[in-house]
């Protein structure tokens, strides 16, 4: 599956899609051992949210996550087979907006479920994904083709929307 792009708007972070985003989310390093659910070293956030806190890095959910909650969407710490399942907290669209979380997979493995291991970047706009991934091991924000040159990545598993409830959608997005 694919994504239609147009007509999306700009970017949730403007033209620099860095420049809207606070340095512990441009700044952060790729940490394949800091993913939801793995028990945190440092604790929550100092900043009161009950956040985790990614000043030791952050594998590509955590990042997406944060960049999400940074623009007042809240999505739980799922794992990516978990997420691709979710129905409660986000739900699965054909169109990307800014803001969705797209899963890219290499394909199918017998005996895991649909999108386990998938990797989860947060559309910007047009034909850019921001993600965190080993390979750079910063942010980047890439081209739907980048993602498809690679094998581990050359499947577009699918788009998810976080579902804003009514006490969310009522607080609306910080900038």
């Amino acid at each position: 599956m694919t994504s239609d792009t147009r007509n999306t708007g700009p970017g949730p972070c403007g033209p620099d899609p860095f420049g809207g985003l606070p340095a512990a989310l441009r700044d952060i390093a790729y940490s394949a051992a800091r993913h939801p659910g793995a028990r945190s070293p440092d604790g929550p956030s100092s900043d009161g949210s009950g956040a985790p806190d990614l000043s030791a890095g952050a594998n590509c959910q955590l990042y997406a996550y944060a960049v999400l909650r940074h623009h007042g969407l809240t999505a739980p710490p799922l794992r990516s087979a978990e997420l691709w399942a979710d129905t409660a907290a986000t739900r699965r669209v054909t169109v990307a907006r800014p803001l969705d979380l797209v899963l890219f997979d290499g394909g199918p493995v017998a005996g895991r479920p649909e999108g386990y291991g998938a990797h989860v970047g947060v559309h910007l706009g047009p034909d850019r994904v921001l993600h965190l991934c080993k390979e750079v091991g910063r942010p980047a924000v890439w081209r739907y083709a980048e993602f498809a040159a690679r094998a581990r990545y050359a499947r577009t598993l699918g788009i998810k929307r976080v579902v804003r409830d009514r006490a969310r959608s009522q607080a609306g997005p910080r900038h």
